[in-house]
């Protein structure tokens, strides 16, 4: 067999306060993401947008440690997954970021530096998006065929039982610990005019949660009332809806004393979760006397690690890779 490795793929985030401005930057230089006009003056707004932002988004960083934990728990999950794919033999777990460091295009070149042949792209978003996953493959592919390295990409795992499985693990143990009256899904927004073109995004939300609800039924669990809502829009162009903040009025309107959140979108913590939903949202929520919970993050616990194993063996047992 030729030498395989695994690429675990995520956008990335600023590992220190200075990061902030050159990641914001490289965020929204990519047009796939938001278009900033003519394709030759994205760069431009790019810088004009990171210079606005900039100050505000240190300050959240701050309160939530002055980095983005996402590298070091995306390590972690690299070198759990190495391990639970020892037993098919040894499989090198690199990890490669779109917006920071390590960079894509330096993991693969790593990579191929290490001797690998053929390399696993794997990303950490489970419903697909050209926003996200769709960004970081353009990458992946131009960077192994640049090297000669035989690739393959797992686009997302939205349906995949053990991932489902993992996130329900997590749901019930809170609701076992707490008086739920809401159960709140929360994903990241996304652009409407994504979702105009078809992207499969919204669909691969909405069947995460359905399969999620299935579960739960299956174990005889008691559910309350749920909902989908959507979080982390920037810029004033319009977003899916309904927003978590609007859910969140909504719910002391309909008397709701304390609501679960479960981020689907994310398997990792990152700034969205430990600032947006613990700190700003639950800010929100207590000036309207309601109490927030929230699912613990995925990371490195053993069934969402198992999912991960799964989705990479399927692919090396695969008679074309």
């Amino acid at each position: 067999m030729k030498k395989t490795a695994v690429l675990l793929l995520n956008l990335g985030g600023p590992d220190c306060l200075e990061a902030v401005k050159p990641f914001l930057f490289n965020l929204f230089s990519d047009k796939e993401i938001i278009p900033l006009g003519p394709s030759f003056l994205q760069k431009i707004f790019a810088y004009f947008i990171s210079v606005i932002k900039t100050s505000k988004t240190q300050e959240n960083y701050k309160l939530i440690g002055g980095s983005s934990p996402l590298l070091k728990i995306t390590i972690q999950q690299a070198i759990s997954l190495r391990n639970f794919l020892r037993e098919i033999g040894d499989i090198p777990v690199f990890v490669g970021m779109r917006y920071w460091y390590p960079f894509i295009e330096d993991s693969v070149k790593k990579a191929a530096e290490n001797g690998i042949q053929r390399l696993i792209g794997l990303s950490l978003y489970p419903q697909y998006s050209k926003a996200t996953t769709g960004s970081i493959i353009k990458i992946f592919e131009k960077s192994a065929e640049s090297y000669g390295v035989e690739y393959i990409f797992i686009r997302s795992f939205y349906n995949e039982p053990l991932y489902i499985e993992a996130v329900t693990e997590k749901i019930i143990s809170k609701l076992k610990e707490n008086k739920i009256s809401l159960l709140l899904f929360s994903a990241h927004s996304l652009p409407l005019r994504f979702v105009k073109q078809e992207d499969p995004y919204l669909y691969e939300i909405k069947e995460t949660v359905n399969m999620i609800i299935e579960r739960l039924k299956k174990k005889n669990i008691v559910i309350p009332p749920y909902k989908i809502a959507y979080q982390s829009k920037s810029l004033p162009i319009k977003w899916l809806e309904p927003s978590v903040s609007k859910v969140i009025k909504e719910a002391k309107m309909e008397g709701v004393k304390k609501l679960l959140i479960v981020p689907i979108s994310f398997v990792s913590d990152n700034i969205e979760i430990l600032y947006e939903i613990d700190i700003l949202y639950r800010q929100n929520a207590e000036a309207l006397g309601i109490e927030i919970e929230r699912i613990d993050s995925l990371n490195t616990s053993p069934l969402f690690i198992s999912a991960l194993k799964k989705l990479v063996v399927e692919e090396i047992k695969k008679k074309d890779f």
